[in-house]
């Protein structure tokens, strides 16, 4: 089983594949990681412990949104080809329109393709045999883009699917309800003909530059409920002052301490990661992190649950 979590290159998303590197290299986990924003420093370092932990990453070559959306600058795609070429487990995976469109050069090897809007397969397979390509793997987002009548034309090379199980609402909506279904495909995506699954973890695929001050506070934390076919589930803890957004502290504090209570509960289904316990820790201290470090920590929980999921 191979799971691929999906990272848009932002601060906190670059920092928490930085600091679980070698969690993910020891789980053979894969990350996609789409660079959205134009800072390289950060990109190499990410990538460097990436290498340095002895991980993959598959880098989006042609990303579809953020201020990189018209394609890398030259200089920050030299410097993650230069690492790239150093190090096997590094690749470059380009977004299916580049070859659609022709802005993506093919040459005789294989070219792992990321499949994230609509595009026109048969116009994909005449350039890759024209040019004695081949796409592998093969990187499915799960829209109505890409469903088994288009991901059919791709059989015969690695295919992995990542579908989207986290709603992006206000964070005062997820007050009700605040626990709701979010993947059953690491159980499902073998039956899909898939060599590999994965998701855009608790921030989900919808993309943001960032908003204005919060009025409310949301954590989200994803279970495993061995008692509904040990599908996957996410809970959302939030607070109750939402009316304005001032004391983000405070707000943090109340969606933290309903978050404690549920993990402290007898027989609760949250599994203790240790993400979970620096929560516990981040509680009893009365501490708050800011909320980039609270998304991060999300984000690790899940990453921590998976590799439970994936090896037991």
């Amino acid at each position: 089983m191979s799971y691929h979590p999906y990272f848009r290159g932002k601060q906190y998303e670059l920092i928490c594949v930085k600091e679980n590197a070698e969690l993910l290299a020891r789980a053979g986990f894969c990350p996609v990681i789409e660079p959205v924003k134009n800072d390289a420093g950060s990109m190499l370092r990410c990538l460097s412990e990436v290498k340095d932990k002895g991980g993959r990453a598959y880098i989006v070559a042609n990303p579809g949104c953020g201020m990189l959306k018209g394609g890398l600058p030259e200089d920050f795609m030299g410097s993650i080809s230069a690492l790239i070429s150093n190090y096997e487990g590094l690749s470059w995976i380009y977004r299916a329109q580049g070859v659609e469109d022709q802005s993506v050069e093919l040459s005789a090897a294989k070219l792992p393709l990321l499949h994230d809007r609509s595009t026109d397969a048969s116009i994909m397979r005449a350039r890759a045999e024209a040019a004695g390509a081949s796409f592998d793997p093969n990187v499915f987002v799960d829209t109505k883009d890409s469903g088994p009548l288009y991901r059919r034309n791709f059989r015969g090379a690695d295919r992995i699917l990542i579908r989207d199980g986290f709603r992006k609402k206000k964070n005062s909506d997820y007050l009700d309800p605040n626990i709701e279904h979010f993947s059953d495909l690491h159980i499902t995506y073998q039956d899909d003909g898939m060599q590999g699954f994965g998701d855009f973890l608790t921030v989900g695929d919808e993309y943001s530059e960032g908003g204005g001050p919060a009025y409310a506070v949301a954590i989200h934390l994803t279970f495993v409920d061995e008692d509904n076919d040990s599908s996957m589930f996410i809970r959302h803890f939030v607070s109750d002052s939402n009316l304005t957004p001032a004391d983000p502290a405070g707000k943090f504090s109340e969606a933290l301490g309903k978050l404690a209570k549920a993990v402290r509960k007898v027989n609760s289904k949250i599994m203790k990661t240790k993400a979970v316990l620096e929560f516990l820790d981040l509680h009893d201290r009365g501490h708050y992190p800011g909320l980039g470090y609270v998304k991060k920590l999300s984000m690790q929980h899940h990453i921590e649950l998976m590799m439970d999921v994936v090896h037991g």
